[in-house]
């Protein structure tokens, strides 16, 4: 299928690894010119060389910074001032119990995962709509559909963000702007690893042993991969997408075991 989005040009937010370098990988071999951005510049660097040997012929530009400042955001807009796609993209905050929360820990996920993603659509979004066509892409998380105990940081946070885009999706969507939310659920990511190594610390297990217990719990048996969750995105942001915006797709091999 031709995605019809050859020669666009897209921001893709912390896309050195993980979840946002599989939706740069898959938009640039659709053609898409790219801009990734991430705070670690040598592992950023080394990402977007892989993508350009992946996808010759298309433009791939690393902006080293964080997106959550108004330093990295404007550095990312400076590399692609008229962007026809976004992909909003912000490592989660940490999980714990709300007791030892403090408001700045409340104001930092919520300027990472809602404020962040509010302002780059801002910045964005008229342009788009002002030539008829954009696709704006949030990845949010499963938990905004089935809320995690510990991960209330992130569930009040990006539960924000959807409800933001849920009035806006509405406004833009006649002039050719789609935006949607893309949730996605255990993924074999540096993040999902990393959990997985302090919960056999603490069980007196392998890092191995709690992934294959964690897989088990999954009615897919096993967990996604950032191939498969960039693919989804990619076609999120065809040109096939048009008649869909406000919506949360869920990427999590059944876990959620509602109907809606």
């Amino acid at each position: 299928m031709d995605l019809g989005i050859k020669g666009k040009n897209a921001i893709v937010c912390a896309a050195s690894k993980g979840l946002g370098k599989g939706c740069a990988m898959a938009l640039a071999r659709e053609g898409v010119n790219v801009v990734i951005t991430a705070r670690t510049k040598d592992v950023l660097e080394k990402t977007a060389a892989e993508i350009r040997a992946a996808a010759p012929g298309v433009t791939v530009t690393a902006v080293a910074g964080d997106i959550t400042t108004p330093e990295g955001r404007a550095a990312a807009l400076a590399a692609c001032p008229n962007p026809d796609i976004l992909v909003n993209n912000a490592g989660g905050p940490p999980p714990g119990d709300f007791r030892n929360w403090t408001r700045d820990d409340w104001i930092k996920a919520v300027d990472a995962n809602m404020i962040t993603p509010i302002e780059l659509i801002k910045s964005t979004v008229d342009g788009m709509m002002g030539r008829g066509w954009g696709r704006i892409i949030n990845i949010t998380s499963s938990s905004v559909k089935a809320p995690i105990e510990v991960l209330g940081l992130s569930n009040g946070a990006r539960s924000g963000l959807t409800g933001f885009v849920a009035g806006l999706a509405r406004k833009t969507v006649r002039k050719g702007v789609t935006i949607n939310n893309l949730l996605p659920g255990p993924f074999d990511t540096d993040r999902l690893r990393g959990t997985a190594a302090a919960n056999a610390k603490a069980q007196g297990k392998t890092v191995d042993e709690i992934m294959a217990a964690n897989m088990k719990l999954n009615p897919s048996g096993r967990f996604g991969t950032p191939e498969e969750f960039g693919a989804v995105c990619a076609f999120m942001c065809s040109q096939h997408m048009g008649y869909v915006t406000g919506q949360n797709w869920l990427m999590d091999g059944g876990g959620y075991p509602g109907t809606h």
